[in-house]
């Protein structure tokens, strides 16, 4: 073990960085899946690599216009070098021009709901070379009231505003949007995830509200659902001092996230989930759960070992051989219903973490019971979490995720 890693300390610097660039390059190309040692690190390579394709070829064109300003060309062992850092370049662009071709794929999902002069005509956001005004609210900045107490009673559970910043008259009524935060039901905040989609519908006229909910080991399933459920219960609540529509709130949320948004979705006004708040309405009026889990009960596609390793001692605290009736009904394939919601689904077909192959028998079993809109959308060579980036593949599904609520909003999709 040594001798190899001196033999890799004593290689001059541009060579270690041309290989670790070729190494990012072909596991952003193909991430390790179903590898209980490798996965997580490769997602995270992956994530970098394919999200951040922009910043990450910047820097190697920056280093390799610099080692060949220093004549380190002349070598075979240099020239293999510069040909490592083209190589991971091309593979960056590459990557890019997957992240802008998410309008193709979101088109031909919304086609056959939404005409395509909508589609073409919708507000856009801020789209390539600024990306990052995005994440900080566009141009002009949303307005947003921090840490608002949803919980009366127990711990105090805190959820952040975003509205629109122009004047609301006393009789407006806007549309809510619910984000709910990822991380594995035991990390995770509101001021994490979702960003970009709350700031982008605010600046379309939405309220959202991006909620934090109790996490394991500290609270087991199904709290985290119940905290949310609390959180949209609230929301219409407080309709008339937001100036929200109580007849269209809508929720979101990634991975984690993803799960707890489509069981809000399909488990409303279910008293099980509703305790101490059982008459409370929590119907919520369309669902976009991101790259979500949606079967606790069959984890055979997802990580290796996942459920036995930590959704058992961490998530739910006992053993699905015991009693598979808690993962169970924490799954949203199993409260499957003909009046769900309207639903659009998003999952990326490079996700290392929740592989688009568990998530694709939820979809087509929703889309076999439910009388509402059901769509499925597969994106490209996305990778899990990848919306947490300001990229060229967040910018475009921001834009879509609004169509897709405007849409339900008109009552063009039911």
């Amino acid at each position: 073990m040594v001798e190899p890693l001196a033999s890799w300390k004593s290689l001059p610097r541009f060579q270690r960085q041309s290989a670790w660039a070729l190494a990012t390059a072909i596991n952003g190309r193909r991430p390790a899946r179903y590898n209980r040692v490798l996965q997580i690190p490769s997602f995270f390579l992956s994530w970098f690599a394919t999200e951040g394709a922009v910043p990450w070829a910047a820097l190697n064109t920056l280093r390799t216009a610099r080692a060949i300003r220093r004549g380190q060309h002349r070598t075979p062992a240099e020239r293999a070098a510069l040909a490592a850092q083209f190589a991971s370049i091309a593979t960056a662009a590459s990557f890019v021009v997957e992240g802008r071709r998410a309008d193709e794929q979101f088109a031909a999902a919304l086609g056959p709901w939404i005409d395509e002069e909508t589609l073409r005509n919708r507000p856009r956001s801020v789209r390539a070379g600024a990306y990052f005004p995005l994440l900080y609210g566009g141009r002009k900045r949303r307005v947003r009231t921090r840490g608002v107490g949803f919980t009366a009673e127990g711990p105090r559970l805190r959820l952040d505003v975003y509205e629109p910043t122009d004047a609301r008259t006393p009789d407006t009524r806007r549309p809510a949007i619910i984000q709910i935060h990822g991380g594995a039901w035991a990390v995770g905040d509101k001021r994490e995830q979702g960003i970009p989609l709350l700031n982008h519908l605010a600046a379309n006229g939405w309220v959202g509200f991006n909620v934090n909910y109790r996490l394991s080991p500290r609270v087991r399933a199904p709290q985290h659902l119940i905290d949310c459920k609390r959180a949209i219960a609230w929301v219409r609540e407080h309709a008339d001092e937001y100036g929200i529509d109580p007849d269209f709130i809508c929720v979101t949320g990634g991975s984690a996230g993803g799960h707890l948004s489509a069981l809000c979705a399909l488990t409303a006004n279910d008293p099980r989930f509703q305790p101490g708040f059982e008459d409370a309405d929590t119907t919520v009026q369309a669902a976009v759960p991101f790259y979500g889990a949606y079967d606790m009960a069959d984890t055979s596609l997802m990580i290796k070992g996942y459920r036995e390793t930590f959704l058992e001692p961490v998530v739910f605290g006992s053993k699905f051989a015991d009693d598979p009736t808690p993962f169970e009904q924490y799954s949203p394939i199993r409260h499957v219903r003909p009046d769900a919601p309207p639903m659009m689904m998003i999952h990326g077909t490079r996700d290392a973490l929740i592989p688009i192959e568990s998530a694709r028998p939820f979809a087509e079993r929703l889309g076999e019971v439910s009388d509402s809109a059901v769509i499925w959308v597969e994106l490209e060579g996305a990778q899990h979490a990848f919306d947490i980036f300001p990229s060229a593949r967040t910018v475009r599904t921001v834009e879509y995720v609004e169509r897709f609520l405007d849409a339900c909003h008109r009552g063009v999709i039911k």
